[in-house]
């Protein structure tokens, strides 16, 4: 079981600039997200991490969106966790969720959890949307790589450089610690991207190279107290940078009950009749945060006795 033990950090993101413009990056500390994520659905040691790596490369690849659009990205394996779904909007907050939360692995040869073997081979999706919470909604745009790694980081670098055509180095960790009970929490979650824009001077980028390659794990890193900005010194090394904006994020969804009411009241009448003939009541759980609505007898009453007044 993985169990939340929240910092008492808040859980940041900062954007910034390196080389006159010639490469963006981003870095974020996630772990009380990733923990929440955890804890919500439930998952064994190894699915936490790759959770937990997609809600964080998920958040960093859609820091820089504006107010009304959306990024999800969804990784579809053939392992035994089926696949992992991410949503993050410009507000810095992500939810998400996968298909076995209970799926487990063994261990790999380095002693780790396997994330490769959790999530297998298949395709790695990526879909921007603008304006649909606010009716605005606009042909959305999705992009398509396959799998290369199942290790999450790899892969959003590989769809990077195919799909958008930007050269780019992603970090993302997940880091757990068991109690003598044999429970785990997560310790430290975060991650950074970082990418070339065409025309980047060589001798800067072959400087991100070297330092990204000799950078301390990023959870480490996070373990010790570091910040996005300090993950962002450690892989840009010499280079200097300029951060464009720091902001809180966070594990939110944006269902309700409210939602839940209006999602129930558009079953077809005699579906309702029959539900509440024989459970007495309904329910709805949410993918995304594993959060159950109830509706008891008096409540679809109610809805049943809206719809035929209309």
């Amino acid at each position: 079981m993985i169990l939340s033990e929240h910092n008492k950090t808040a859980d940041t993101l900062v954007r910034a600039t390196a080389a006159d413009g010639g490469v963006r990056c981003m870095a974020a500390v996630t772990t009380n997200l990733v923990a929440e994520a955890a804890r919500r659905h439930h998952t064994s040691h190894t699915v936490a991490a790759a959770l937990g790596r997609t809600l964080t490369g998920t958040l960093l690849l859609g820091a820089g969106q504006k107010e009304f659009d959306r990024l999800t990205v969804q990784i579809i394996g053939d392992g035994p966790v089926g696949g992992i779904t991410a949503e993050a909007n410009a507000q810095g907050q992500v939810r998400g969720y996968v298909r076995h939360p209970e799926a487990e692995v063994p261990l790999n040869a380095d002693g780790k959890f396997d994330v490769r073997a959790v999530v297998g081979n298949g395709m790695f999706y990526v879909t921007y949307e603008s304006g649909y919470e606010v009716g605005l909604y606009r042909e959305p745009y999705r992009g398509a790589v396959p799998i290369v790694s199942g290790e999450i980081a790899e892969d959003f670098a590989f769809y990077l450089t195919k799909s958008e055509q930007v050269p780019s180095a992603v970090m993302l960790g997940v880091l757990r610690r068991a109690r003598n009970s044999g429970e785990t929490f997560v310790e430290a979650a975060g991650g950074v991207i970082v990418q070339v824009m065409p025309g980047a001077d060589e001798r800067t980028v072959a400087a991100i190279e070297a330092a990204v390659a000799g950078a301390p794990h990023t959870t480490a890193l996070i373990r010790e107290g570091a910040q996005p900005v300090d993950l962002l010194r450690a892989a840009l090394g010499d280079v200097p940078f300029e951060v464009l904006d720091e902001r809180p994020v966070g594990f939110a969804c944006q269902c309700s009950h409210e939602r839940a009411i209006s999602i129930i009241s558009s079953i077809e009448r005699s579906e309702l009749e029959s539900i509440l003939r024989e459970d007495k009541g309904a329910a709805m759980t949410c993918h995304f945060c594993n959060e159950t609505y109830r509706l008891d007898e008096a409540a679809l009453e109610r809805i049943l006795v809206k719809s035929s007044e209309q």
